[in-house]
């Protein structure tokens, strides 16, 4: 059930139009080195002929000609971005070796694309997927993706340039505003917010005349949002950590709502395998899970600690310097967000970012249905038949996550945990 309450300089730095607020050329540097190409942000190449007909092959169900590797190292592939807290922690405080399983330093993916690719191809066991792409790759190309648990709650915002003096949703009517990725709950909550607020979203070229109800939707890369907001190329983007703290700290710009305000403790990321893999090796699965599990714990009650380790002052998995990190992962109160207020409910009790692995099926069902009613790039009559009942029961594998929680259960203290029914929930939604 759902409840709904009503321009460069000589040095090469981007500044603002005021020219308060810098990039500085290491920051900017920095971005750059983890730029992702557009197209690795676009599975709408992959979706027009399928992810089958991108590898050389006849038809989707030549996927089970794909055999994982037989060996039992742990391959994390993932994006730099606090959606991947959990699976880095594992590997950093050794949870996996904890568990009897080796595992290779994770991989930096600097794309939604590429992570895709090398996790359909066998390249990485374990990874992090917004929560719609496994829904893309199971139900429009066959491959046998399993979501196994969530990898947080919440980490995502919409910021907003001081340019554009936007204090609601309402106000972003003939604005360009960028979204890291057509199949992302960023996408779904901005279009139902904008929904709400009684503007229409297109995908326009950027160039194009806006009527006045009307918001542009472009996809950009993470790294290039802030830069791009301080030299005013786009009005707002939404994304996940760290990158709307880095638009605050390093772009000028103000956090207009967060999303974990507006559908509380959603999910964004979550943690996915190989459902061969699944199958073939449960023992291995379980340990897998079991570690996952126990990061979600110490991430939830070590932010701090997590975010140095994550930052590039730490063991550098993510692009930013520690004190953006430890905002993007600890900075949640009414008095710093209260113009405009970015948190309208805050008896919700959630965090910027919190960490809870179970996969509740309410939220399945609820993206599934959403989807139907969001613009996106692409062929999307894949979408049309699905049920969502059934998509919250075949994508998702509840079994070994439930195990793991069994084991690890400081869980229990994240955010919306309720003692008497923890494994069911009703999504709450406040536009």
């Amino acid at each position: 059930m759902i409840f709904r309450k009503d321009k460069k300089t000589p040095s090469g730095s981007i500044v603002s139009t005021d020219d308060d607020t810098t990039l500085s050329q290491e920051d900017l540097d920095y971005l750059q080195k983890y730029d992702m190409d557009r197209r690795d942000f676009m599975l709408d190449v992959l979706a027009k002929g399928g992810l089958a007909a991108a590898f050389g092959m006849s038809s989707a169900a030549s996927w089970a000609s794909i055999q994982p590797p037989a060996d039992e190292v742990v391959r994390i592939g993932y994006l730099p971005i606090t959606d991947a807290t959990v699976l880095l922690v594992a590997h950093a405080k050794g949870f996996f070796a904890e568990e009897g399983l080796k595992s290779e330093k994770p991989t930096l993916i600097r794309g939604w694309s590429p992570l895709v690719e090398g996790f359909a191809a066998g390249k990485f066991n374990l990874v992090h997927l917004l929560k719609p792409i496994p829904i893309w790759m199971r139900y429009n190309n066959g491959f046998p993706v399993k979501i196994m648990s969530w990898a947080h709650l919440n980490g995502s915002g919409l910021v907003v340039g001081k340019h554009t003096k936007v204090k609601s949703f309402s106000e972003l009517g003939g604005k360009q505003v960028a979204v890291p990725y057509w199949y992302s709950m960023h996408n779904i909550v901005l279009q139902m917010a904008l929904r709400h607020a009684g503007l229409e979203p297109v995908i326009k070229p950027q160039s194009a005349k806006l009527a006045s109800n009307e918001v542009n939707l472009q996809i950009m890369p993470p790294p290039d949002m802030p830069p791009a907001l301080a030299a005013r190329k786009i009005d707002a983007f939404i994304v996940a950590e760290p990158f709307n703290a880095a638009g605050e700290l390093l772009a000028g710009g103000t956090m207009l709502r967060f999303t974990g305000d507006i559908w509380r403790n959603h999910p964004c990321c979550v943690v996915c395998m190989n459902e061969q893999r699944v199958k073939a090796n449960p023992e291995w699965t379980q340990k897998v899970m079991n570690a996952i599990v126990k990061a979600q714990v110490y991430s939830q009650e070590n932010k701090k600690e997590v975010a140095k380790l994550l930052s590039r002052d730490g063991e550098r998995y993510l692009p930013m310097k520690a004190n953006v990190v430890e905002r993007a992962m600890t900075l949640y109160d009414e008095q710093t967000y209260a113009k405009p207020n970015a948190i309208n409910n805050p008896e919700w009790g959630s965090g910027r970012i919190d960490f809870q692995p179970w996969p509740f099926p309410s939220a399945t069902k609820l993206i599934v249905n959403e989807l139907k009613n969001t613009l996106v790039g692409g062929d999307t009559k894949f979408m049309q038949g699905l049920d969502s009942e059934f998509v919250a029961k075949d994508l998702v594998d509840y079994d070994f996550v439930k195990t793991a929680m069994n084991k690890h259960q400081g869980w229990k203290d994240a955010p919306g945990y309720n003692a008497e029914n923890p494994f069911e929930r009703e999504e709450i939604i406040s536009l």
